[in-house]
């Protein structure tokens, strides 16, 4: 199982990777990949280090993730000269079943920590429930 420190830093660099480095051509990141990217070596990078990491790269993020369009998720990023496998959308709904995905496994850790009030569910969706256009 890994720390919850690297889990936060691991769903950064995916971000980093994805919103950042291929579709706007920054790094604000440097050696993320190294410490906590697929298949590197486990490490336990300092919590506040990972939540300051993940609050910049999400930040610059943003800035591409906000104009995207129903278009533009259709198109597909380019690395190396050549398009990546997948869509933006493609990437963009694996990235969101990442977080999913960490965020079980960071709540099983708390659990098996002993932490208290550990959420166990998404919460009530009442008000906020799928309505069709009518």
């Amino acid at each position: 199982m890994n720390c919850i420190s690297w889990m936060v830093g691991h769903l950064a660099n995916q971000e980093h990777r994805y919103w950042v480095i291929l579709s706007q051509q920054k790094e604000v990141a440097p050696g993320l990949y190294e410490l906590v990217g697929y298949g590197k070596p486990a490490s336990t990078p300092p919590l506040k280090e990972m939540w300051a990491v993940w609050r910049k790269v999400t930040a610059e993020a943003d800035k591409y993730l906000d104009m995207l369009t129903p278009e533009i998720m259709q198109l597909y990023l380019v690395r190396d000269g050549k398009p990546v496998d997948e869509s933006i959308g493609t990437l963009l709904m694996r990235n969101i079943d990442h977080y999913w995905y960490h965020t079980g496994e960071a709540s099983a850790v708390r659990q098996m920590l002993g932490h208290a009030k550990v959420p166990e569910f998404v919460g009530d969706m009442s008000a906020a429930a799928y309505k069709p256009e009518e």
